[in-house]
């Protein structure tokens, strides 16, 4: 092997190894982090949401523009199920 070739391979293993190193360190403290949040911060628990009520409810027309412009845009592709409003 000339000079050359073996100073390419020999960075070739430098490099390897060292990405190697580099993510199996983020995997490990990856999971670290993942083990102490789960640990010492639990979920915090939240309130049901409130179901929809009448009030709430789409005008008929409107309904029929969206389902309409959803139809048009994805040339029958795509199927309008619910509309909810943003809030």
């Amino acid at each position: 092997m000339n000079d050359g070739f073996s100073t390419a391979l020999m960075l070739l293993a430098v490099g390897m190894i060292t990405v190697f190193t580099i993510l199996a360190l983020i995997v490990f403290f990856g999971n670290l982090l993942i083990s102490f949040v789960n640990k010492y911060l639990p979920e915090i628990k939240t309130a049901p949401a409130l179901r929809q009520t009448p009030a709430n409810t789409i005008d008929p027309k409107t309904m029929a523009a969206i389902v309409s412009a959803v139809e048009m845009a994805t040339e029958g592709k795509a199927k309008v199920t619910s509309v909810v409003k943003a809030k």
